[in-house]
């Protein structure tokens, strides 16, 4: 009986890990599936492809990047959500496709025909 008064406190003590900084793995599992999930979705509402998101985040779980990407793009379709250009470069890209699109002017046919030398 005695033993069993003894170890009841100490219970008490360890079911608080948390408190003294031991993770829980299971939680430490979820919290990772979750930003994982995250980082997919943010792919995604970024129009990026899915093997670009798995690109820029190699160590986020492939699974879970996948289901938010899904996700993401269900909702989008669903809700009619246009998404937003990518400032992120993917590596070895030199710049993103949105800065490309307004560094290059736009070629008008006026501007090509004057362009030309004419014949006499």
């Amino acid at each position: 009986m005695k033993r069993l008064l003894l170890a009841l406190p100490l219970l008490a003590v360890l079911s608080a890990c948390e408190q003294l900084g031991i993770d829980d793995p299971v939680k430490v599992a979820a919290a990772k599936e979750a930003d994982a999930k995250a980082i997919g979705g943010a792919c995604r509402h970024a129009l990026r492809a899915i093997e670009d998101c798995y690109l820029l985040n190699p160590k986020a779980q492939k699974a879970a990047v996948y289901a938010g990407w899904r996700e993401m793009d269900e909702y989008m379709r669903e809700n009619k959500i246009e998404g937003i250009a990518p400032v992120v470069p993917r590596p070895g890209q030199a710049k993103p496709a949105a800065e490309e699109a307004e560094a290059k002017p736009a070629d008008k046919p006026a501007d090509k025909a004057a362009d030309k030398p004419k014949a006499h």
